[in-house]
């Protein structure tokens, strides 16, 4: 028998008992949000450090400005075992409008949905307390069986995930040494369907501007100026039209320097998760792709890099209707980066884009809305495929590699700062309505989660 099998009927045999310690953890109104939970969000962290030292983790919590940390440390069973850090949080979102719930947000409950299927239901059992305790079962599982964990194992809680992160950085600087592993695992994302388990390997990056074009001192009438003034709206969306060509690629000179072509055997693996333009597009009412074309919509979404415009103002927008020239117009765009790009290159080549388009008796202003670069994990990565069969293993399909459209910025903050790649698996489904009154998680997530991360630890030990 392997050493991983016990594990594995251990967390069978004790999964009601895993849901009453979830239920304990839900029960308590930990949103970060909203200072009248102030005193909760320390229960709730209290609660995680009284259950992690109960299977033998060094854990405290850790005060910041805002709301406390929890960091917990566990031996491996020698000095050579592998090191990761494991990251969720156990702040959750406000539930309001509380009418829109079915039941009390925060009196979980378990719901027989038919056909074998089950669900968790209340606030926090998706995002993120149901995720982060699958990792903390599948520790506690190795420790009933076998006394010890396959590798050490360090622990860190966050309390203010869902209001922004502000004391994660500062604590992150001032804690690094202790802090540093391996690598890092993050729990806080999904599987692609209830029956394929995926890793998310890139995380596009960001580049945000705020572009003003000026022109005349004031607003003019356009019937007395009309032709012969310069138009900031007419300059400006003549700009923002000439960053793509007509083939839906960015035109700004060195838009594309370090992005890198899929591997054909990724591009494969997204092409059978069957995401058409019909499928993807159609339930927002559109279904045409309008990026680059000869691109799949995964790669659209998950490896190109992309120019978007996401407010454009100027002139008269009141009711009624005022023949104006403006003597202003902006525009916000941002910039999903992948791959290799350079943030601050991105921006100095955006800003000469439109600087070498404004006339010369005009000017532009240029203010910047934050700027992070890409995350990917390499596809060669031995972490990678020891996770990626350990969980498919696990589940009835194979796991997928994906990426996503977004950031999550812990993992960003894990690379630039302490120096750790993360692997990022979790167990959410798309329907589990976070953010949203009804949050759920399915009971197969929350069983086969634990099991997956049993295995994932055992596969990291060899």
């Amino acid at each position: 028998m392997s050493a991983l099998e016990p594990v594995l009927n251990a967390l069978d045999t004790n999964l009601d008992k895993s849901l009453e310690r979830l239920f304990d953890l839900l029960r308590i109104k930990s949103i970060s949000t909203d200072p009248a939970f102030k005193v909760d969000c320390r229960k709730a962290a209290e609660w995680l450090v009284a259950d992690l030292q109960s299977i033998g983790f060094e854990a405290s919590i850790r005060d910041t400005p805002g709301h406390p940390m929890v960091v917990a440390h566990h031996a491996g069973p020698n000095e050579d075992a592998p090191h990761v850090l494991f990251y969720g949080h156990y702040d959750v979102q406000p539930v309001d409008p509380l009418e829109l719930w079915e039941n009390d947000p925060f009196d979980p409950a378990i719901k027989d949905m038919g056909n074998g299927r089950k669900i968790l239901t209340g606030r926090g059992t998706s995002d993120d307390k149901g995720q982060l305790m699958t990792f903390v079962e599948a520790c506690r599982a190795y420790k009933a069986v076998h006394g010890q964990l396959p590798i050490k194992v360090s622990i860190l809680f966050e309390g203010e995930e869902e209001s922004g992160s502000p004391s994660l950085k500062p604590f992150l600087e001032s804690h690094k040494n202790e802090l540093k592993a391996d690598f890092a695992l993050v729990c806080d994302t999904g599987m692609w369907d209830s029956e394929t388990p995926a890793i998310s390997v890139g995380l596009r990056g960001l580049v945000g501007e705020e572009i003003i074009v000026k022109a005349a001192d004031r607003d003019l009438h356009s019937g007395m100026f009309g032709g012969a003034a310069a138009n900031p709206i007419r300059i400006l969306t003549k700009i923002l039209a000439d960053i793509h060509d007509e083939n839906g690629a960015v035109t700004i000179p060195g838009f594309y320097d370090g992005v890198e072509e899929t591997p054909t055997q990724i591009l494969q693996m997204w092409e059978g998760l069957d995401a058409t333009p019909e499928n993807f597009l159609g339930p927002v009412g559109l279904s045409i792709p309008s990026g680059e074309q000869g691109r799949s919509i995964l790669e659209l979404i998950w490896a190109r890099p992309t120019a978007e415009f996401n407010g454009i103002t100027g002139g008269y927008t009141g009711q009624g209707f005022k023949t104006v020239i403006a003597a202003q117009a902006s525009a916000k765009v941002s910039f999903r980066l992948v791959h290799k790009q350079n943030p601050a290159k991105i921006r100095e080549a955006f800003r000469a884009f439109v600087q070498a388009r404004v006339p010369a008796d005009c000017t532009v202003e240029f203010h910047e809305h934050g700027g992070s670069p890409a995350i990917q994990l390499s596809y060669e990565s031995p972490l990678l495929s020891k996770a990626k069969n350990a969980l498919s293993d696990e589940w009835p399909n194979p796991a997928v590699l994906i990426a996503m459209g977004g950031s999550i910025p812990i993992v960003g903050d894990f690379q630039n700062m302490l120096g750790m790649e993360s692997l990022l698996v979790g167990y959410g489904l798309e329907d589990d309505r976070i953010h949203s009154p009804n949050e759920k998680y399915e009971l197969n997530s929350f069983h086969k989660g634990q099991r997956s991360w049993a295995r994932i630890l055992d596969a990291l030990a060899k």
